[in-house]
């Protein structure tokens, strides 16, 4: 039986980047990975080919609808799913191939098979011939599933998850959303993009609920303009499907049936932790009620030797959260004093416009009695913006309202997603408003918008509006 300082159960984002870490630190590793590619949910039916079908949906958008005013005058074009659906495939393979070369350069022993627990230290591993490894340590990172409604069981044709929306053979004509979460509102606009009727019925009475409320009403403005309808606090009841229609019925804030039909159902209504088969108990690691692996402050399991991250703990399930873990667990391993500040993990919405935020929203801030300031900027008012015809959005920042240091960071607007960064870096080293107040930004950019949002939250002295 082959002996290891660490074995990593799973090779998400979270478990390769784990693994990884481990083996600069000169530990000897193994990762087991129960599919036939790595990279997780996050490469293979997630992060990577959604980002992929998000782009080639807007480019066309763009191309349809905005090159005439750009003086580019081209013949209506039109779209082809097939050599879309080629391309986010052809992504997705360069990239699970990128993680196997990092797993051979750093030599790694990866095994595929489906990985459990037979003793606190010995692993089994069923895939073609079954085998068995020992390790020292050991590192859970199995993420997780979407959530399957009682009354909305997957048939992987018309009643799908995010897995099978990012494998469609043709655009939908009628896709129905339950969830105004994150992954529905991605895929939802990707759809009503390539010209797809789209229509979101959420529980809540707001989308994205987890960030700022503002950057949710400011979401769905944009999203009306690509024709997605928006049903808040709508009880979502049954789903039933006959031929190539689903009908979802629910009921509405009046206590009212209502009914949509469509020939597509995308039931987004989150993640569940994915612990399955892992034969926890043969470790003597114990599960929470939500079946997330409970861990302590270092991610150590009710064992110590054995840890968990990502998605099948608790936490944003987020894969830069997972990455930071799996860093983080590495590194205790090799004796160092790593730390993560989970109040500055950044969150994204890659619709267009994207949403970013880190920290406190106003909400949070509010509930806990903390006296703010806040300023905001608009996307349109900004040179930069006006010249790319990205003027959607707007940036805002709330400060402490004695001593002036951040504490949140709210944006939607063309590349916010990169643009959230400059508000991590700020926060982790506990600036002041004035501090990005002061700094220079070059110009035109969008991130002069984030200057001016600290300008009016610092003294209400934007320049620009």
């Amino acid at each position: 039986m082959t002996k290891y300082d660490v074995a990593i159960i799973g090779s998400g984002p979270g478990g390769y980047v784990a693994a990884i870490r481990c083996a600069q630190l000169g530990m000897k590793t193994a990762i087991i990975e129960k599919y036939s590619t790595l990279g997780g949910t996050c490469l293979n039916v997630g992060c990577i080919p959604s980002k992929a079908l998000l782009d080639s949906s807007e480019h066309f958008h763009t191309a349809d609808k905005k090159f005439k005013e750009h003086g580019i005058d081209i013949e209506a074009p039109k779209v082809n799913f097939e050599q879309m659906i080629s391309r986010k495939a052809g992504v997705v393979e360069q990239t699970t191939k990128g993680i196997q070369f990092l797993m051979d350069k750093n030599k790694i022993d990866v095994y595929e098979g489906l990985g459990s627990f037979e003793g606190e230290h010995i692993l089994r591993i069923k895939g073609e011939e079954e085998q068995k490894i020992e390790a020292k340590n050991i590192i859970i990172a199995t993420g997780s599933k979407p959530i399957e409604l009682p009354f909305a069981k997957f048939d992987k044709e018309r009643i799908i998850s995010s897995t099978e929306a990012l494998e469609l053979k043709e655009v939908p004509k009628h896709l129905i959303v339950i969830g105004g979460g994150v992954i529905g509102l991605e895929l939802g606009s990707v759809y009503a993009r390539l010209g797809a009727e789209v229509t979101v019925l959420e529980y809540l009475d707001q989308i994205i609920p987890s960030f700022d409320a503002a950057m949710g009403k400011e979401l769905m403005k944009s999203m009306k303009k690509l024709g997605v309808k928006f049903n808040l606090s709508h009880k979502v009841t049954s789903v039933t499907r006959e031929g190539n229609e689903v009908t979802v019925k629910a009921e509405n804030k009046k206590g009212e049936e209502v009914s949509f039909e469509g020939d597509y159902c995308l039931v987004s209504v989150g993640r569940k932790p994915y612990t399955e088969g892992l034969n926890v108990e043969a470790a003597g690691v114990q599960l929470n009620e939500k079946k997330q692996v409970e861990v302590n402050a270092h991610l150590q399991t009710s064992k110590a030797h054995i840890y968990a991250i990502g998605d099948v703990v608790r936490g944003a399930m987020l894969a830069h959260k997972a990455e930071d873990e799996g860093t983080l667990v590495a590194e205790l391993l090799a004796g160092q004093k790593p730390h993560i500040d989970y109040n500055l993990i950044p969150n994204v919405v890659y619709t267009w416009p994207e949403v970013a935020s880190v920290g406190k929203t106003e909400e949070q801030l509010k509930e806990e009695k903390v006296a703010y300031k806040s300023g905001q900027f608009p996307m349109r008012a900004l040179g930069r913006a006006r010249a790319s015809m990205d003027i959607e959005g707007v940036i805002k920042v709330l400060a402490d309202e004695k001593t002036d240091e951040i504490l949140g960071v709210h944006m939607i607007g063309a590349r916010a997603a990169d643009m959230i960064a400059e508000a991590v870096v700020a926060m982790e080293f506990r600036a002041s408003a004035e501090d990005i107040a002061r700094i220079s930004h070059a110009h035109p950019t969008y991130t002069e918008a984030v200057r001016e949002a600290a300008m009016a939250a610092t003294e209400n002295r934007p320049i620009h509006i």
